[in-house]
């Protein structure tokens, strides 16, 4: 997280160019395939829509609103769970919830959101972007922020099986580049 941002602004800046992607995206362009192995663009949007709301209710009691299925209106799909997501860290209730899982303990309901979703949020931005011919351009800053914490996790990573092989890149390559390339991605 940038320092001085709070995890609702960061949720809001993160997912709200995530909603504009969606958005843009033209119907034609929904089969299309990302560069996340076996999945399309509309695939992506799944992925979000379909593993955090469990999560939420599994670790912290959190039924977040259900809209139409990602096949049906992947926009409206997307925009109604993450409003879901944005009213809660809204809520200074939030902060007093804790978020219980077997994998990481009890973290406090906003630092999950940011550090499990806003996180994948902004890497799938990538994906979604890529996969459907829009500006791919990330945030440098986050991307070394992101970078530098998932280093020393390497082989947690990997062996989670949510991130692939690194990628080699050149050495001088930009901060953007790197953290594709160490989360699986292609970025050529």
């Amino acid at each position: 997280m940038i320092p001085d941002q709070t995890p609702a602004d960061e949720y809001r800046e993160i997912a709200g160019r995530f909603g504009e992607l969606v958005d843009a995206v033209p119907a034609a362009a929904w089969d299309r395939p990302s560069p996340v192995p076996e999945w399309t663009a509309r695939d992506v949007v799944r992925h979000l829509v379909e593993w955090f709301p469990s999560f939420l209710a599994g670790g912290a009691g959190v039924t977040l609103p259900q809209g139409p299925s990602v096949d049906d209106d992947p926009s409206a799909a997307w925009h109604t769970m993450s409003k879901g997501v944005q009213s809660l860290l809204d809520d200074p209730a939030a902060a007093d919830t804790m978020l219980s899982n077997r994998h990481i303990g009890d973290v406090p309901l906003p630092q999950a959101v940011s550090r499990f979703f806003t996180a994948d949020v902004f890497m799938h931005t990538w994906d979604l972007a890529r996969a459907t011919g829009q500006d791919e351009t990330l945030d440098p800053e986050r991307c070394a922020m992101m970078l530098e914490g998932m280093t020393p996790l390497d082989e947690a990573l990997r062996s989670s099986g949510q991130y692939g092989p690194k990628v080699p890149v050149p050495d001088d390559a930009d901060v953007q580049t790197r953290m594709l390339a160490f989360i699986g991605r292609d970025p050529r």
